[in-house]
């Protein structure tokens, strides 16, 4: 409303007319002006969803071109990798379109396990679907392919909600409806392009931010043997100045998230309370301000996902009373899903230090420690 008052005053103050000018003339500019002021008035809304609505169209034309990319993308990485005898092009359509239907929480009781068992034939159908588009590939490539899948999947979804809201603002010309969109679409920029940014790298088996913690778990594990554990997580029994740490980690080089709740809970339950500190490395959407590759010490258990995987961790710790401490590196949306960054690596060696650090300061010689790095592992093994 400030606008059109300032447009208003503008129009009415060009009034001043020079010597010899004579009354008609003045009336007939004041009279115009003000018919001018009261079009404006009354189709402002209008003039300003139609700029809001280009705005929209051209953002909307660049999560197609993104959404389209990562599909093309997909499919010559799976033609390359996977080897199949027919065009693959037809099955990742396909496999674009899945939706994952939450269990209802009308009644809170048990849903943990409801999720938790979606999840699991979520990625067993996922992990299906891609052995029979790519069969060339191996179990690590498998691992990589469906993330690709996943992250075009995104785009697919990002796109098609996107261009709902505007289609349908489009029909109504409501006002709210562009306004809100117009106003969340630098956000949603942001995240379209951090998923781009993760099919780069997916496609290529790149390490990727969210992989920080799975990254420091390797440097601690690096030249010690380890097994299998949990649902593709691996531990390694690493001696750090007279503790026996057990560090765990998802499976790689693959994209693998794994069940890291599952193998700190087995951990825990094998050794209760002789446990006497667990430590958490996970990635954390940095503040505008804050500076890449910058670590914060926490209390928690340090994990994203649905919340199955920390219940489960959350779980263990309060039935042992063992405390959980957690360093986070911090990163941007964009850096957290798109090829790792030397700030992230920095951060990575500080997080090693600081995790050498809090066993000494919190623990004493001979007792169990717990390390979990959490994050996805493509691009990095054991």
């Amino acid at each position: 409303m400030s606008i059109l008052l300032r447009i208003g005053l503008m129009l009415f103050s060009v009034g001043q007319f020079p010597p010899g000018q004579n009354t008609a003339q003045s009336v007939l500019w004041y009279l115009a002006s003000f018919i001018v002021f009261i079009v404006f008035f009354m189709f402002w809304n209008r003039i300003q969803i139609r700029f809001w609505l280009r705005e929209i169209e051209a953002a909307l034309n660049k999560i197609k071109f993104m959404r389209d990319e990562s599909r093309r993308i997909s499919i010559e990485t799976i033609k390359s990798v996977g080897k199949p005898k027919e065009d693959p092009a037809p099955r990742v359509d396909q496999f674009l379109e899945y939706l994952f239907i939450e269990p209802t929480s009308m009644d809170p009781s048990g849903i943990v396990q409801k999720f938790d068992h979606l999840l699991d034939v979520r990625d067993l159908r996922f992990k299906d679907e891609v052995r029979v588009i790519a069969p060339g590939a191996d179990e690590a490539q498998l691992n990589t392919l469906e993330n690709l899948l996943e992250a075009s999947m995104d785009l697919n979804l990002i796109y098609k909600v996107v261009r709902h809201f505007y289609l349908f603002g489009k029909k109504t010309m409501s006002l709210y409806i562009i306004m809100q969109l117009q106003m969340i679409m630098p956000l949603l920029m942001q995240i379209v392009e951090a998923y781009m940014g993760a099919a780069h790298a997916f496609s290529k088996g790149q390490p990727i931010g969210d992989g920080a913690g799975a990254f420091v778990a390797a440097k601690l594990m690096h030249g010690n043997s380890f097994k299998k554990i949990a649902k593709d997580m691996v531990i390694s029994e690493v001696p750090i100045d007279g503790r026996k740490v057990f560090v765990l980690k998802a499976e790689g080089p693959g994209g693998n998230v794994g069940k890291p709740g599952d193998a700190i809970k087995a951990v825990i339950d094998k050794y209760k309370k002789k446990v006497s500190m667990v430590v958490m490395i996970d990635a954390q959407v940095k503040l505008e301000g804050e500076d890449t590759g910058d670590t914060a010490e926490a209390i928690g258990a340090a994990i994203g996902g649905v919340g199955t995987e920390k219940y489960k961790i959350e779980e263990s710790i309060f039935k042992h009373k063992i405390p959980v401490n957690a360093i986070l590196i911090k990163q941007s949306i964009q850096e957290a899903i798109s090829p790792m960054k030397k700030e992230v690596i920095k951060g990575v060696e500080n997080a090693v230090a600081v995790v050498r650090r809090l066993i000494n300061d919190r623990t004493k010689k001979g007792d169990i420690v717990i390390v979990a790095g959490i994050g996805n592992t493509v691009g990095i093994g054991q």
